[in-house]
């Protein structure tokens, strides 16, 4: 390439247009270096290169984001406007071909090589030809563009030079960049009229396009306006014939929703407003989006069970029946709801047929049965069942729906149940409330609040129905794992039903009346195929599953159906199998728990607690060492800050009875006391190992035995009182799967004791106590007391056939030691 020919002036970058030699344009400058380029090109006398950017999101394009070929220009004018922006006037000169990028800081400086307009290759009467025919599409495409400008039409029609009017053109009409670009790169004259003739002819034809739908539309609305004027008509005249409600055609869509609307018996107040909207309805053109929107919403507000409900059972013995046949244990939950039952006969016997709803409260670990019950309690009641699943719910609309002026608008969760569930009367499960959540669109728990409060919810208003529905018939049972997620408010309206673990026993039962003959269903078993002696439901029990309900006991007894299913397919001549203790481990492979078993032997600072975790309870065993040093207290095995201060206050405890038990008053200052708690992976927390912890201090600082038999459970003040714990039932279960004989418990617990499973009162021996040193006197071998050693006679540790005296306190209430798996 001859250097002399090339030129290097400042390039700017141009996005969505193409500049054509001979061509004026103005356009606005805003980037940093294209405002740099202009200035540097106004020094040098004017002149720049504009070239157009392939992409034009890119703010700074490098050589590849710029087309090859672009147009030499000389700026004539330029004028800053608001901002750091200026409008450029420039004028086209010639093409020109990026050879090189000189530089691209702080301005992109080119290297061009111009490019001569080629002369004309054809005859004359050719170009003429070409002349012609590229004025006649422009001619046919203008007539139908309806932004062209006459002076446009007329600087084309004018013209007699090729190459121009065809940069003139690309210029003029609205085309798209790569055609622009394609028209600016085409050097040959001729060439360059046959492109521009086939965009024109398909620009021609997509105008016509947008013509005819345009013309559709314009027609459609014009059909609308008509229809209206006529539907205008018809309402004047059925006011002149005295025509009012329901009197539409019953074969219409009208006339279905006046006829829905008479079936519902709504309230007055209700029914003005809904005859409202079907009249609205009735106005409204079909084609118009409002005639949509207030039919979807009267097919929700119709089809609400307004004046349906179902004929409760009134037959108690009947109802119990249902209860016990469906689900083992949850004797609490089935009294409760033979005394509504009870409750509800005699309200209808006096007269009240109305009655109030009702809202309980279901609280227990996962697995127990919650869920289920609620299908088992509609069908006692003869109840309509529907269930939501609340959790993760964080949107309020989603309880009380959205309003249905909104695109997409529906109801309400409660709303949508009714409607599923048909009856005004039903059942509604609201699973997993625990689990709600709350961010910036609202909290549901709050919107839960009118729902269920049987006081006002006989009006409550979804936002998307507008119009109020006594939701006071209805009765919600509420299911959560537990109760510290669950907002006051809420948990205020509602009564709560706490639901404990299973006992071995009664997973037992579970397991041969409900899961066994479910799962030889589901996996095509006969009861002769095979059989699962009690032995070995216990043998699963104790060793394949740790959990307070039977979800996993499901899973490992689908485990051994599957199994036995092979075994029947494989060997067809054997179809009859037996599952026990010995030849499980054949059809669930090893053991997955080993349960704790106590010490046979009495030791020194070793001492075993109770423990309650989500999956029930635990023996929890304290370590205490006592060595020569400063004084220090060390803590381990991951507890909680409330452990923590337990094992403080059991420390001061035995200071101020260290004269009493015999031990060195200056012992916190010579020795270092070590307390562990294994399985330092879990963590632990919770007041409950209060007197845990301080037998095991005392055992170790007087070197007197635990007696291996016991187990205890109970918070310590720094007074030596023993306070009272929750989770008894639990715990009192783990102390018998350990082979502990005696439990050590909080003389306010005794009413508790009515609650644990009569096998587990019958197996063990309880000792209520209310001081520290009753504990020790219970579980250590020997206890020095001044001079002498007192042992605790076997009369002073009572069974638990203990009278009922007072209902226990709630769980939720006590204070506990707690596990968290």
């Amino acid at each position: 390439m001859d250097k002399e020919n090339t030129l290097i002036i400042p390039l700017i970058a141009l996005r969505g247009m193409v500049m054509y030699p001979k061509m004026i344009l103005h356009f606005d400058i805003g980037r940093d270096k294209s405002v740099k380029a202009l200035e540097q090109a106004l020094r040098e006398g004017g002149k720049v290169f504009l070239v157009a950017q392939k992409d034009t999101r890119v703010n700074d394009p490098d050589r590849d984001g710029l087309y090859s070929i672009g147009v030499c220009a000389v700026v004539r004018q330029t004028l800053r406007i608001a901002g750091d922006n200026i409008r450029v006037l420039v004028e086209g000169i010639q093409r020109a071909r990026i050879l090189n990028i000189i530089e691209y800081e702080p301005y992109i400086k080119a290297e061009l090589e111009p490019i001569e307009e080629k002369s004309y290759d054809s005859e004359a009467v050719r170009l003429e030809a070409l002349l012609r025919s590229v004025q006649n599409a422009f001619q046919a495409y203008a007539e139908i563009s309806p932004r062209m400008n006459p002076e446009t039409i007329l600087t084309v029609l004018e013209s007699e030079d090729l190459g121009y009017l065809c940069d003139y053109i690309a210029q003029s009409v609205m085309l798209k960049l790569q055609d622009r670009q394609r028209i600016l790169e085409t050097l040959s004259v001729t060439a360059r009229a046959a492109k521009l003739l086939t965009i024109l002819s398909r620009e021609q034809e997509i105008l016509s396009l947008e013509m005819e739908i345009m013309n559709n539309a314009k027609e459609k609305i014009e059909t609308n306006q008509r229809e209206y004027y006529l539907r205008e008509q018809m309402k004047a005249i059925k006011e002149e014939l005295g025509e009012g409600y329901g009197e539409a055609d019953e074969d219409s869509e009208i006339g279905e929703y006046y006829k829905k609307l008479k079936k519902c018996r709504m309230p007055q107040e209700n029914e003005e407003k809904i005859l409202k909207e079907i009249k609205k309805l009735e106005r409204t053109p079909m084609h118009a989006p409002e005639h949509t929107v207030i039919r979807n919403y009267l097919d929700v507000v119709l089809d609400l069970p307004w004046s349906k409900q179902t004929k409760e059972r009134e037959d108690l013995k009947a109802a119990e029946k249902i209860l016990r046949n469906d689900h083992y244990g949850l004797d609490k939950v089935k009294e409760r709801i033979l005394e509504f039952l009870a409750v509800r006969k005699l309200q209808i016997e006096s007269g009240d047929k109305k009655g109030n709803g009702q809202v309980l409260c279901l609280v227990g670990p996962p697995g127990v049965g919650k869920t289920s019950i609620g299908k088992s309690i509609a069908r006692a009641m003869n109840r309509k069942y529907a269930r939501l699943s609340l959790g993760g719910v964080r949107d309020e609309a989603d309880i009380r729906g959205h309003r249905k002026t909104y695109v997409g608008a529906m109801p309400g969760r409660i709303v949508s149940a009714l409607r599923q569930a048909g009856s005004a009367n039903a059942l509604i499960l609201l699973d997993e409330v625990d689990k709600l959540g709350h961010d910036f669109r609202g909290d549901p728990a709050s919107a839960l609040l009118e729902v269920l409060d049987t006081a006002q919810n006989h009006e409550f208003r979804d936002h998307y129905v507008e119009i109020p529905f006594d939701l006071s018939k209805v009765m919600f049972v509420v299911t959560a794992n537990t109760t510290d997620t669950i907002p006051r408010p809420l948990l205020d309206r509602m009564d709560v039903i706490e639901i404990s673990s299973y006992t071995d026993e009664e997973k037992l039962h579970i397991a041969k009346e409900h899961l066994v003959p479910k799962q030889l269903k589901n996996h095509g078993l006969r009861k002769t195929n095979l059989r699962i002696t009690d032995d070995g439901i216990r043998a699963i029990i104790d060793g394949y599953t740790r959990e307070s309900g039977v979800r996993n006991l499901e899973r490992e007894i689908a485990g051994v159906c599957r199994k036995t299913a092979r075994l029947i397919t494989e060997n067809p001549d054997k179809k009859r199998h037996t599952v026990d203790e010995k030849n499980l481990f054949d059809f669930l492979g090893p053991v997955k728990f080993k349960r704790e078993k106590s010490e046979k032997s009495d030791e020194i600072g070793v001492v075993k607690g109770l423990a309650w975790t989500s999956v029930g309870g635990e023996l929890l065993e304290a370590e205490a060492n006592v060595v020569e040093g400063t004084g220090k207290l060390e803590l381990t095995g991951n507890l909680g800050d409330v452990m923590k201060e337990s094992a403080k206050a059991a420390l001061s405890y035995i200071r101020s009875r260290a004269k009493t038990l015999d031990i060195d008053p200056e012992f916190y200052k010579k020795y270092d006391i070590h307390i562990h708690f294994p399985e330092g992976a879990v963590p632990k927390d919770g007041p409950s190992a209060g007197i845990t912890i301080t037998t095991a201090i005392v055992s170790a600082l007087t070197n007197m035995p635990m007696r291996h038999e016991v187990a205890m459970t109970g918070e310590i003040t720094i007074r030596g009182r023993v306070l009272p714990v929750g989770g008894l039932r639990e715990k009192t279960m783990a102390a018998l799967r350990a082979g502990i004989k005696t439990v050590i418990i909080p003389k306010e617990n005794e009413p508790d004791l009515e609650l644990i499973d009569p096998e587990v009162r019958k197996a063990l021996r309880f000792l209520p106590v209310s001081q520290g040193d009753e504990v020790l006197k219970a579980a250590l071998v020997r206890v020095p007391i001044l001079s002498g050693d007192i042992s605790v006679s076997s009369e002073e540790i009572i069974t638990a056939e203990i009278p009922p005296i007072v209902q226990a306190e709630e769980k939720n209430e006590r204070n506990d030691i707690v596990i968290r798996h």
